[in-house]
C-alpha cells in the first residue's frame, strides 16, 4: 500500500483533511459495514416509495389536463386521475394499518404526526420509513445524513461558498414541503425564518436551514419521546 504521508505534509487546510481521511480510508481496506433491513421494513418501504410514484402521476396528470380543451381528452385524464387517486388512499391506509402494527413505528408516527404544525401523517409515515436513524443520531450527524448540512467548498487558503449536497433526497423533498408549511403555521420555524430574512438571507437560503431547524426539532422529539410543544427547548440533540 502506497504512503499518503507525502500528501499529508503538502496539503494545507481542507486538503490535510481530505488527505488524512484518504488515509485512514485505505488502511480499512475493502470491508463495508452494514446492516441487514428488516423484511417488514422492505415491505413498507416499496409501499411508500409507491405512494410517491402515484402522487408524482398525479401531478404530472393534473398538469396535463390544464393544458387541454378537447372534451374525450378530458375525460380520459380524469379517468386516470380517479384510478390514481383511489391507488394512493388504498396506499394510505395499509401503509398507515402497517405502521399500526409494529410498536416502534407507531410510537414515532403519533409523535411525529399529531401535533408539529406543518408535519401531517402523511409526512410523519414518510419519515418513519426513509428515516429509521430519527431518534438515533445527533444534531450534526442527522443533518448530515438527509443533506441539510452546509458543505464548505474550501481548499488550502480558498474559502468557498457553503452548500448543502448528497444525502437523501427523498427525505429532503419531504421536509422541504412540511418546512414551507412549518415557516407559515409553526411559530418556532416561522420566528426563526423571519429572523433569517431580516438578515438579509436568501429564500433558498433560508427555506434550507428551516428544514435543517424542523428535522432537528423532530429529532429530539422522537429521541426524547416528546410531543410537540412550542415551549420546549430543541437546542440540543
Amino acid at each position: 500500500m502506497c504512503s499518503l504521508e507525502p500528501a499529508l505534509s503538502a496539503a494545507e487546510g481542507t486538503d490535510r483533511i481530505d488527505a488524512k481521511v484518504l488515509a485512514q480510508f485505505a488502511k480499512l481496506g475493502h470491508h463495508r459495514l452494514a446492516e441487514k433491513t428488516p423484511e417488514k421494513l422492505a415491505l413498507l418501504d416499496q409501499r411508500v416509495t409507491r405512494r410517491r410514484q402515484v402522487v408524482a402521476m398525479l401531478a404530472t396528470e393534473k398538469t396535463r389536463l390544464e393544458q387541454l380543451d378537447d372534451k374525450l381528452a378530458i375525460r380520459t385524464v380524469k379517468r386516470v386521475m380517479r384510478v390514481l387517486d383511489q391507488q394512493r388512499e388504498d396506499l394510505d391506509r395499509d401503509i398507515a394499518r402497517m405502521i399500526e402494527s409494529d410498536d416502534d413505528w407507531r410510537n414515532k408516527a403519533r409523535i411525529l404526526g399529531q401535533r408539529p404544525p406543518g408535519v401531517g401523517p402523511d409526512t410523519a409515515n414518510q419519515l418513519v420509513v426513509d428515516l429509521p436513524e430519527l431518534g438515533k443520531l445527533n444534531r450534526q450527524e442527522i443533518a448530515a445524513l438527509v443533506g441539510v448540512a452546509p458543505m464548505n467548498c474550501d481548499s488550502g487558503s480558498m474559502r468557498g461558498q457553503r452548500h448543502i449536497r448528497g444525502g437523501r433526497a427523498d427525505v429532503r423533498t419531504t421536509l422541504d414541503m412540511a418546512a414551507y408549511n412549518a415557516m407559515r403555521c409553526n411559530p418556532t420555524i416561522r420566528t426563526f425564518a423571519e429572523r433569517l430574512k431580516k438578515a438579509g438571507k436568501p429564500f433558498k437560503v433560508v427555506a434550507t436551514a428551516c428544514m435543517r431547524k424542523l428535522l432537528i426539532i423532530l429529532n429530539v422529539m422522537i429521541k426524547t419521546n416528546q410531543h410537540w410543544n412550542p415551549e420546549l427547548s430543541f437546542k440540543t440533540a
